[in-house]
């Protein structure tokens, strides 16, 4: 499960090979932009995703916009909800 959520972290992860963002809310807008791309991966709607993490769709709507502060709870929580989704359409 720790590798899903270290893939799933990708760069924004100490020790990644990007240059961390320069500030908390390009942060959060970045983490956002990764989480809309990776359910759009998986062809799954914003309603599908808070059904399988149990976090409601107008904060996964927060989140992805990069005004949502989640906490590493919440994004393990989407992170296995999307993983999830990948093993299926596979």
């Amino acid at each position: 499960m720790l590798e899903e959520v270290v893939e799933f972290a990708g760069e924004a992860l100490p020790g990644g090979n990007a240059m961390p963002p320069y500030s908390e809310t390009q942060f959060l807008v970045e983490l956002g932009e990764r989480v809309r791309s990776s359910r759009m991966h998986c062809s799954m709607s914003r309603r599908e995703l808070a059904r399988k993490s149990g976090i409601s769709e107008r904060y996964i709507a927060q989140i992805e916009g990069g005004k949502g502060n989640v906490s590493i709870v919440l994004l393990l929580r989407l992170a296995s909800a999307i993983h999830r989704s990948q093993r299926k359409a596979a």
